[in-house]
């Protein structure tokens, strides 16, 4: 009877030694990257997150201007983060990431896009006051608001004396 327990406790702990030993390899090799937000405009900020990379590393990508540097975040065991900053001449379409950690490499393709920026032009900032044409319409509104205020206050008035 004494055997069996033995071999069933010493069953059990080899049990738990093979099933955690193929996660403790696991956990120090890079997985999961997230990049945040999926989709950026150029010269945007990108987060990025990714798991069993316990004492940090980089993240690169065709589309920084320079690698990431990603610090290990207190708390969450074996993540590490970084930002990046998207350049301002990059192509619109889908980018990958490689992430190098704890000696090991993995790439997320297609893991974040970059959208064409908008092109801010100068608009109606290049002015340094109205214009003659915006002087005629406002004086064209406030003129007619006046003589509407006129002939709605002349119509009450010849209501009362009725």
């Amino acid at each position: 009877m004494r055997n069996t327990r033995a071999l069933a406790v010493a069953g059990a702990a080899v049990a738990a030694l093979g099933l955690s030993a193929p996660a403790a390899v696991a956990w120090d090799t890079p997985s999961n990257i997230v990049a945040l937000p999926s989709v950026i405009a150029r010269g945007g900020q990108l987060t990025i997150t990714v798991d069993g990379c316990r004492t940090g590393g980089t993240a690169t990508s065709n589309a920084f201007t320079m690698p990431a540097t990603l610090s290990p975040i207190s708390g969450a065991k074996g993540t590490a983060k970084g930002t990046a900053t998207i350049r301002n001449d990059a192509r619109p379409g889908p980018y990958d990431i490689t992430v190098r950690c704890n000696n090991r490499s993995l790439t997320k393709p297609h893991a974040f896009t970059v959208i064409g920026g908008v092109r801010g032009g100068v608009g109606g900032s290049s002015t340094t006051g109205a214009t003659p044409t915006d002087m005629a319409i406002g004086g064209g509104l406030v003129a007619a608001a006046v003589i509407g205020g006129g002939v709605f206050w002349m119509r009450r008035r010849a209501e009362r004396r009725v």
